[in-house]
C-alpha cells in the first residue's frame, strides 16, 4: 500500500468527499421516488381514470417498494407527494388541494398515516436486514482476520502481519499498532493522519480512546489481562462495538504471541549457548586431563622413590611442582563435573544411604585438605536413611567443606552436623571465617563467582556451583545462613527414603 508521502489525500478532504458522495445518491434516490409517485399519477389520471380508493392502495404499494428500494427519507417524502397527489386529482373538487366532503379529510389523513407507518416499518425491516448482514460481513473478516493470524510467520514481526492482515481484512485506509512492550509502531496508510504516533502512545500510556467522528478514526488502548500492551488506530471504518472489541482481542493475541515467540527464541538461543560452553568446558578439560594425570606420575614417582636422592632445592621445586599438580587437577575435574550438570549429561544413581556413611566419604576425599585442621562431626544415631545418589552427594559435602576449610582461618574449627526437620535430613557445614557480606549471598552459588574480598584465594569458584546443580537434580536446595564477622554455614536438604517418613 503507497505510503504517507506519496498519499495526495489528507484524511479531512476524504471524508468531506465521502459525505458529498453520499448526500449525492441520497438526493438522486429522492428525485427518483417522486418521478415514480408522477409516473404513476399520470398513469391513473390521464390512462386508467380509476378512483380514489384505488389509487390510494396503488400509491401505497409505490411507498412499500420506495422504502424497500431506499430508505425512511425517500419512502417518508413519497407519501407526503402521493397525499398531494391523491387530494388534488382524486378527492374532489378535483384540481384543487380542498376537500369538500369532510369524510376525505379522514379518508385522506388515513392513507398519509398508513403510508408513512408502512414506509417507516419497510425502512426499519431493511435496517434490520442491513444490519444483520453488516455482523455476518464482520464476522466473516473477524476469522479471516483470526486464521490469517494463527498462521502468520514467526520469523518475521509480528506487529507489521498484523497491520496488514487487518487492513486487507477490512479494507481500511488506515490501521496502525503501537506495540508497549517493544515501544514500535506499525502502520498501513493510504492517506495522511495528523498526530497519528502521538495519539496511538497517549492512548497507550493513559489507557484512553478516542473516536474523531469528523475524520472517522478511532484510537483505543490494546489491553490484555486488564493491562494496556499496546493501542490500535483505524480510519474509515463502521464497526459495531462487539466487532471492535474482538478486533482488539485479536490484536491483542497477536502481540502477545509475538512477546510469547521472542521469549522463546531467546530461551532457546541462551540454552544452545550454554550447551555449547558446557561443551566447549568439558573438551578442554578432557584434554588438560591426559598431560596433568602424566605430570603427576612424574612427580610422585621421582618424590616417593628412594633411590632418586635429590638435592634439596630439586625436592622442593618438583614438591611445588606437584603440588599445583594436584590443584590443576582438581579445577580440571571440577570443570568437567560442571559441564556435565549443566549440560545434564548424568544421571542420578539412587540408593538407600546412611547420613553418616556420606558424611564419612566427603571426609575421606578431602583428607589432604582436612590434616591438621580440627574437624568436629555432629551426627546423632537415629537419623533415618536418606534416598539419594552416594557419590554425588560426598561430592556437595565435599564441595563444602573445601569451602568452608578455605575460608577459615588455620587453627579454627570447622563444624559437619545433620539432623531431621519435615521429612527431609539437614545437613551443615559451618565454619568461623570472615562470613558473606548479605547483598553477596544471593550469589555465591552462580558459577565462577568469587567474593569482593576473596580475589586471592585458591580456586575458581565452581564447587558451590556443581553443588546446587546437583541439589537441584535431587529436587532438593541448598542456602547460606551467615554474619560478616561470624563466620557462615551452608545446608543441604536431603530426602528420607521410603518408609522412614516420620508420621
Amino acid at each position: 500500500m503507497p505510503s504517507v508521502a506519496n498519499s495526495a489525500l489528507s484524511q479531512p478532504h476524504l471524508v468531506a468527499r465521502r459525505i458529498g458522495i453520499e448526500a449525492t445518491r441520497l438526493a438522486g434516490r429522492t428525485l427518483a421516488a417522486i418521478g415514480l409517485i408522477a409516473a404513476i399519477t399520470i398513469l391513473l389520471f390521464r390512462f386508467l381514470h380509476v378512483n380514489a380508493t384505488t389509487a390510494g392502495f396503488l400509491y401505497l404499494v409505490a411507498i412499500l417498494v420506495i422504502a424497500a428500494a431506499g430508505g425512511i427519507v425517500e419512502s417518508t417524502i413519497a407519501s407526503v407527494v402521493a397525499m398531494l397527489c391523491l387530494n388534488y386529482f382524486f378527492l374532489p373538487p378535483v384540481g384543487t388541494l380542498t376537500i369538500a366532503d369532510p369524510q376525505n379529510w379522514v379518508a385522506l389523513f388515513a392513507f398519509l398515516a398508513t403510508a408513512l407507518i408502512a414506509s417507516q416499518l419497510s425502512a426499519r425491516a431493511k435496517r434490520r436486514t442491513e444490519e444483520t448482514v453488516a455482523r455476518q460481513h464482520e464476522i466473516e473478516k473477524l476469522y479471516s482476520l483470526s486464521r490469517a493470524l494463527l498462521l502468520a510467520d514467526a520469523s518475521r514481526p509480528m506487529g507489521r502481519q498484523v497491520v496488514q492482515r487487518v487492513a486487507q481484512a477490512f479494507e481500511l485506509p488506515v490501521v496502525a499498532v503501537y506495540d508497549r512492550a517493544s515501544n514500535s509502531i506499525f502502520r498501513v496508510t493510504e492517506i495522511e493522519v495528523p498526530e497519528l504516533d502521538e495519539r496511538l502512545k497517549e492512548a497507550a500510556h493513559r489507557s484512553t480512546s478516542l473516536n474523531d467522528v469528523k475524520s472517522n478514526l478511532i484510537v483505543t488502548p490494546i489491553r490484555l489481562g486488564g493491562q494496556p500492551i499496546g493501542s490500535l488506530a483505524i480510519a474509515g471504518a463502521s464497526l459495531s462495538d462487539a466487532a471492535l472489541h474482538s478486533l482488539l482481542n485479536l490484536v491483542a493475541i497477536g502481540l502477545e504471541r509475538a512477546i510469547s515467540q521472542d521469549s522463546m527464541n531467546r530461551a532457546e538461543v541462551a540454552r544452545e549457548s550454554e550447551e555449547l560452553k558446557s561443551t566447549l568446558l568439558d573438551a578442554i578439560a578432557h584434554e588438560f586431563q591426559t598431560p596433568l594425570t602424566s605430570i603427576k606420575a612424574v612427580t610422585t614417582g621421582l618424590l616417593s622413590d628412594p633411590a632418586h636422592m635429590l638435592p634439596e632445592q630439586q625436592r622442593e621445586l618438583i614438591t611445588i611442582a606437584d603440588e599445583s599438580a594436584d590443584r590443576l587437577s582438581k579445577l580440571v575435574t571440577d570443570a568437567i563435573q560442571l559441564a556435565r550438570t549443566e549440560g545434564g549429561a548424568f544421571r542420578l544413581k539412587r540408593g538407600v544411604h546412611l547420613v553418616s556413611s556420606l558424611v564419612s566419604g566427603a571426609l575421606r576425599e578431602m583428607k589432604s585438605l582436612t590434616d591438621g585442621r580440627e574437624v568436629k562431626v555432629s551426627l546423632t544415631d537415629d537419623l533415618p536413611q536418606v534416598w539419594v545418589d552416594a557419590d554425588m552427594i560426598q561430592m556437595v559435602i565435599a564441595h563444602l567443606l573445601d569451602n568452608a576449610l578455605k575460608y577459615s582461618r588455620s587453627g579454627t574449627q570447622v563444624s559437619v552436623g545433620a539432623q531431621l526437620s519435615d521429612n527431609r535430613v539437614i545437613v551443615s557445614v559451618a565454619d568461623h571465617g570472615p562470613g558473606i557480606p548479605v547483598d553477596e549471598q544471593s550469589r555465591v552459588f552462580e558459577k565462577f563467582y568469587r567474593g569482593k574480598n576473596d580475589r586471592n584465594l585458591r580456586g575458581a569458584g565452581m564447587g558451590l556451583a556443581i553443588a546446587r546443580e546437583i541439589m537441584a537434580a535431587h529436587g532438593q536446595q541448598i542456602w547460606v545462613v551467615s554474619q560478616p564477622g561470624k563466620g557462615s554455614e551452608f545446608f543441604v536438604s536431603l530426602p528420607l527414603a521410603r518408609g522412614t517418613e516420620a508420621e
